[in-house]
């Protein structure tokens, strides 16, 4: 994409093959600056998938009353963390936004009314992916922030109204972990990424892997019926409701790839998928 076609609308750019879609388990911050076997599956990813005109990703770490989108270019790296080495808060991610792209999800989506956002940038959920996967921060991204108000269903629902983008040659990644549970994390020994896990986030990994295999969708929405240690596993919604948007953009002839199946720290991991024909 060059500078020119930056100013464009994606419809103006015709159609392209159906992209595939991501969902991610982000983990922990410091994979931004840790060579681990996480950060080097996302850097083997950008040689695999082609390379999109534009980005957008769904971050469980931007939630809003209300829908919102982003429209600032550029937009600002955030380091919402805290706690961590000075090395973390000096990475940048200086990839153009696309007030264009935004403006197409504002007329695209017809349930709910999302508002453009100057304020926000890039959280930890997308640029500390993005920075191995696309490190020349060269593709314009955007990011849709997630109504806290909302539930599982409505948010699947919403996925499917994004479908346009997938054949204009934009890569949807949704960020987050399925099994999220800070409060109860436990580490073997010094290494935060070594396998490790409750009995329940073992089974509760294995039964999402083979719901998503299945293509049980209904299921995984209804995901506190999943396992009787679900609540455990997912206290709150956040870091697994972007998965269910790439959910309700996939076809059902698709099939899931997965990638950095681990659960690490006891109540976390770090399983990971790709959709694509």
């Amino acid at each position: 994409m060059t500078l020119k076609d930056l100013h464009k609308s994606i419809s103006e750019l015709g159609s392209t093959p159906l992209m595939p879609m991501l969902f991610v388990g982000h983990g922990s911050p410091m994979n931004a600056v840790e060579d681990n076997e996480f950060s080097r599956m996302w850097t083997s990813l950008g040689a695999q998938l082609p390379t999109p005109r534009a980005i957008v990703c769904i971050s469980a770490h931007w939630e809003t009353k209300g829908t919102h989108v982003t429209i600032g270019n550029p937009l600002e790296t955030i380091h919402d963390f805290y706690g961590f080495p000075n090395e973390l808060y000096r990475q940048k991610y200086p990839s153009p936004g696309s007030p264009s792209l935004a403006q197409e999800v504002i007329d695209n989506i017809q349930s709910t009314h999302v508002k453009g956002d100057d304020q926000w940038g890039l959280d930890h959920g997308t640029w500390t992916i993005l920075k191995y996967t696309y490190p020349l921060a060269n593709i314009p991204v955007i990011q849709i922030s997630i109504d806290h108000d909302k539930d599982a269903q409505w948010h699947y629902n919403l996925g499917k109204e994004l479908a346009f983008l997938r054949s204009k040659g934009v890569l949807v990644i949704g960020s987050g972990n399925m099994i999220h549970n800070l409060r109860i994390m436990r580490i073997t020994g010094n290494d935060f990424n070594a396998e490790y896990g409750y009995d329940w986030a073992f089974e509760l990994n294995d039964i999402l892997k083979n719901k998503l295999i299945d293509g049980d969708d209904l299921s995984l929405i209804n995901y506190r019926s999943l396992h009787k240690d679900a609540e455990l596993a997912i206290p709150t919604p956040e870091h697994y409701i972007p998965m269910l948007y790439v959910l309700g953009l996939r076809n059902k002839d698709e099939k899931v790839r997965f990638f950095n199946d681990k659960v690490i720290a006891a109540s976390l991991n770090m399983t990971s998928f790709i959709v694509r024909e």
